[in-house]
């Protein structure tokens, strides 16, 4: 059985493709990361499209694999008894068409190379019909249509609603497809040499990462998580999915199974910060300038998460077809949580336009009449109790991270003004509601028997959001009620040496059976949290038991089991790489980088 662990990413800033150990590309959306899969194997099996290439004869993993340096582009070799053969694999930056490229080299010897290609659009319920054209195979099926090609000498066949090739190739011999995706009522798009653009990519990749100001220790780890993020934003219009997968389950065999292919304003906000520091303002600008699209309007209508280009209606419904990585399902289409409040959202937007501001972006007129309504809209709002960070499913609550953060934007907004006196606002209304917020949270979110802040006014429970209490700002790092969450939420939600972010043992509090496994992020705050009151080498390794759960190919996705040592959850996963980012700056990014 695969593990999430198995799979390497490639990408070409609209949508991504999963390759696994052995070869064989199991997911792939296309034309966009949200769009129905063509291969999903990821989610089901064989009979659900999967693209593998292989000597023939190897069933199992490869003898090893990497993407070369500072690269999305991804190398997979395998040792036989004929010889050595590395598959390259790409998803070059598009003109029109998004373009799969895997080019076969053959590095020693002579080896007989095999072909399987099995489009299924939908999901995998759709086989189309496939028929040669002009010596391409082309696969049609409603909207959608492929074209496969490659080298005019290798035999190319169809059986069992599957395309075959098989070639031998010697020592220095190429062989290259490409596999190109473009709507079925529209001609076939101009063809792209797949060694010119193998070249492209490796250079400009290389070019992009070498913009990274950050020099400290595990740089390659840093530069590797930020080419990840780089591959899951949407280049039109600057929005970041969650990640490029659904489904991939929190617990095995269990429920907790959702679709991450969208844009959240948390991981946009947190996303566009990595950028700043880190000499990105290109990126970071296009991240600004999406989420002010995102949030234009009403401010009651903001919503937490929305469509790759703002759309805001993303319904989920479940397929039944799929039966789930590791039997794990439902398969989610959608996600309902779009329809929740959490209004610590207001809070990050805020605070990431003021960073933003006082990066010397350049500001947009509308930027800080959008401001103004959202706090506004929170100073007769930021009573209700809301479904949080975490999406709940069990009930709104009155979670404390959420307060936290409107004191957050009402802070911001002070801040903003008292920086900027030519800017309008409520300077005296905005100071009286930060204090007000600030009042209520230590008077009601706080349990003072046990020192620390709890997950909701009046519960017992903790939640590992409480960490970004002193990042944020809204106490200093040496408050003794800080010290006493630290402490707290690092002994009550421990899970092999990681974070839970909350417990699901004796809670009904996210309304779903069974559990879930160490959450990532989570762990990296308690890094944060760590270091920022002095506990430096306790942070530094914490910070280093993290990187080594990474995959093979420096990969994170969005939990970790510790019992069974295996990755859980959506791959890779925003939330994860942002986490490692922003703690490796932490840590190592000021006077002890080097």
């Amino acid at each position: 059985m695969h593990r999430i662990e198995d799979y390497a990413l490639i990408g070409d800033e609209q949508t991504a493709a999963l390759v696994g150990l052995d070869g064989s590309v199991d997911w792939l959306c296309l034309p966009r990361f949200d769009s129905g899969a063509c291969f999903a194997r990821l989610l089901g099996d064989e009979d659900n499209g999967y693209w593998r290439i292989a000597p023939k004869g190897a069933e199992g993993p490869c003898t090893r694999r990497s993407y070369r340096p500072d690269t999305l582009v991804l190398d997979t070799e395998w040792e036989t008894a004929e010889g050595t053969v590395r598959v390259t694999d790409l998803m070059p930056q598009r003109d029109r068409a998004p373009d799969l490229v895997r080019v076969v080299e053959c590095l020693s010897g002579r080896v007989t190379v095999r072909s399987t290609l099995r489009i299924r659009f939908d999901y995998g319920s759709i086989v189309p019909w496939v028929r040669k054209s002009g010596g391409h195979r082309v696969a049609v099926a409603g909207p959608d249509s492929v074209w496969l090609r490659s080298e005019p000498h290798v035999h190319t066949w169809g059986e069992d609603f599957s395309t075959y090739s098989e070639f031998t190739i010697e020592e220095g011999e190429k062989v290259a497809f490409v596999l190109t995706w473009h709507p079925s009522h529209e001609p076939r798009p101009p063809l792209i040499d797949p060694y010119k653009v193998l070249r492209a990519s490796v250079r400009d990749w290389r070019k992009w990462s070498k913009q990274c100001h950050y020099d400290g220790p595990y740089r390659d780890v840093v530069v590797r998580s930020l080419i990840t993020l780089k591959a899951l934003t949407y280049r039109p219009t600057g929005g970041i999915v969650a990640a490029p997968t659904t489904s991939l389950p929190e617990e095995l065999g269990g429920v907790r199974n959702w679709d991450y292919r969208y844009c959240w304003l948390r991981d946009s906000t947190l996303t566009l910060n990595v950028g700043l520091s880190l000499g990105y303002r290109e990126e970071a600008e296009a991240w600004r300038d999406w989420l002010l699209r995102a949030v234009a309007g009403d401010p009651a209508d903001l919503q937490i998460m929305y469509g790759l280009a703002g759309e805001r209606r993303l319904p989920e419904f479940e397929v039944p077809w799929l039966s789930g990585f590791a039997q794990s399902a439902p398969v989610r289409i959608g996600n309902q949580a779009v329809e929740q409040l959490q209004l610590d959202v207001y809070g990050e937007v805020m605070d990431s336009l003021a960073l933003a501001r006082d990066a010397g972006l350049s500001t947009k007129p509308h930027m800080w009449a959008i401001q103004v309504a959202l706090v506004d809209w929170l100073r007769s709002e930021w009573r209700q109790p809301d479904e949080g960070l975490w999406e709940v499913r069990g009930g709104r609550r009155q979670f404390v991270h959420s307060k936290v953060m409107v004191w957050v934007a009402a802070d911001r907004a002070v801040r903003t003004l008292e920086k900027n006196p030519k800017l309008e606002g409520d300077l005296d209304g905005w100071r009286e509601l930060r204090d007000e917020v600030h009042r209520e949270v230590c008077d009601k979110g706080f349990d003072s028997e046990r020192n620390t802040f709890t997950q909701s006014y009046g519960s017992r429970e903790l939640d590992a959001a409480l960490l970004l209490i002193p990042r944020v700002g809204f106490l200093p790092p040496d408050d003794p009620r800080v010290v006493g969450t630290i402490d707290a939420i690092r002994e009550e939600l421990d899970h092999g040496g990681f974070l839970r972010r909350y417990s699901t043992d004796e809670t009904t509090v996210d309304g779903l059976p069974g559990g879930e496994g160490a959450f990532l992020v989570c762990s990296f705050w308690l890094a944060d949290a760590l270091h920022m009151t002095g506990r430096r080498k306790e942070a530094r390794e914490l910070f280093e038991r993290l990187v080594r759960l990474a995959n093979d190919v420096g990969l994170l996705a969005e939990e970790y089991d510790p019992v069974g040592d295996r990755l859980l959850g959506n791959f890779p996963q925003a939330f994860s790489h942002v986490g490692l980012v922003n703690t490796a700056l932490a840590l190592f990014g000021g006077d002890e980088a080097g």
